[in-house]
């Protein structure tokens, strides 16, 4: 199910379905008798993003430290599953997925994790989703006693009832492991003293770095061998040109990757150049790769598994991508990111690791999309994206490169 899709249904479905069980909620308090006891097993929903997932690491560490790892559940899509496994933080038995194929298939597979969590007796939930009425509702069907997620007070954001217990403000200049680590701390208080939150974050964790296997490494030195047809790797770098369709105006323009490659290829005459993306990229990579005509750039978006997409990852020197994915979970490795931000702040979503490099053009408008917007945007001209020209890109991935390769940039 495509992304448009998912926020129609959350729309359309979502919001009735909040009233109804805000209806509920309240009736059912009328009658509810007795303290809530301190929580036992606690289960975290966050469906989409594994960008995301990655900057909740320090959130889900401090959970397993504090409920231990048989108590910590995780809720989410199961296309989406893969860097979970990654970061090793949830056990697998305790990764409850949901399948999304189909409105009627993702029904039936949301009623199946209700039940799941019901079963497994969870009595507190992490809503680690913004405003999305889907996870609000999945947070008050677990039968959970305690819930913590963000609540629009005044129409601040996207109406989705009155289901959390622990209700939290969202504050637009926390960063996202900030924001997922508050409402772990959220735990340890009273519902009613919220929103405000008398609390003091504890630094956060450092990521865990993912070790390929041997045999993955291989298989990924194999698919470059034959992608540049030679037995002498080069240093790598990797452009991640696409963008979901979450987000549009995220994109660089695809013909500065091109002048961007022809450049380094020129500077860097031993250097090989690798086009990433999903399988549903790969048409719009191989044309760029035409494009700049050299048997040093070569396409291997949709050619690999995710697992060989990280062991990639750590056999290059350098990635340049927008905001997405990619420049998350390639964190878990030894790759340095150069990440092109615009319509969203790296304030809140940029990654925090020494190999992180951040463009921001910073422009009035910018950013426009957030969790109060339901991250859509009345933009249709990114020039927050535009003003980063192939010259700013340029001279910063050649420094970068020139730390690692040991040469003057």
């Amino acid at each position: 199910m495509d992304v448009a899709s998912m926020r129609r249904i959350d729309r359309w479905v979502g919001v009735p379905g909040c009233i109804v069980l805000t209806l509920v909620r309240r009736l059912g308090d009328l009658f509810r008798r007795g303290p809530v006891k301190p929580p036992r097993r606690v289960a975290v929903i966050k469906l989409a993003e594994q960008g995301a997932t990655v900057l909740a690491y320090p959130a889900l560490a401090r959970l397993r430290e504090k409920f231990g790892e048989e108590n910590v559940y995780f809720v989410v899509f199961s296309q989406n599953r893969f860097i979970l496994d990654v970061l090793g933080v949830v056990r697998p038995d305790r990764v409850v997925s949901i399948r999304a194929s189909g409105a009627l298939g993702t029904a039936i597979e949301t009623l199946k994790a209700v039940w799941r969590m019901r079963r497994e007796k969870i009595d507190a939930t992490l809503d680690f989703e913004f405003f999305a009425r889907s996870s609000a509702i999945l947070s008050y069907l677990s039968g959970a006693r305690t819930r913590v997620g963000f609540h629009a007070f005044h129409g601040e954001a996207s109406y989705r009832g009155d289901l959390m217990t622990h209700r939290l403000s969202s504050n637009p200049f926390l960063h996202a492991s900030e924001i997922f680590q508050l409402q772990v701390s959220a735990l340890d208080l009273p519902a009613e003293k919220f929103p405000a939150c008398d609390l003091e974050l504890p630094p956060a964790s450092s990521l865990p770095r993912h070790e390929p296997t041997a045999e993955t490494t291989a298989e990924v030195q194999a698919l470059l061998r034959d992608a540049l047809k030679t037995d002498d790797l080069s240093p790598v770098v990797l452009l991640n040109a696409n963008c979901s369709d979450l987000l549009p105006l995220r994109r660089w323009e695809p013909g500065r990757y091109v002048e961007l490659s022809r450049r380094l290829l020129q500077r860097f005459p031993d250097l090989a150049i690798a086009f990433t993306g999903a399988p549903d990229e790969a048409a719009e990579a191989c044309r760029l790769v035409e494009q700049i005509g050299s048997p040093r750039c070569v396409n291997m978006a949709g050619r690999t598994t995710m697992g060989q997409l990280l062991a990639l990852y750590d056999l290059s020197q350098l990635m340049v991508t927008n905001d997405s994915g990619p420049a998350h979970y390639s964190t878990l490795t030894g790759i340095d990111v150069i990440t092109i931000f615009g319509p969203e702040t790296p304030a809140v979503f940029g990654a925090r690791t020494p190999q992180s490099h951040i463009l921001w053009s910073g422009l009035p408008c910018s950013p426009c999309v957030n969790a109060f917007n339901d991250r859509q945007s009345a933009c249709k001209d990114n020039v927050c994206m535009q003003r980063i020209g192939v010259d700013q890109v340029f001279d910063l991935a050649c420094r970068v490169l020139g730390d690692r390769l040991g040469k003057k940039s």
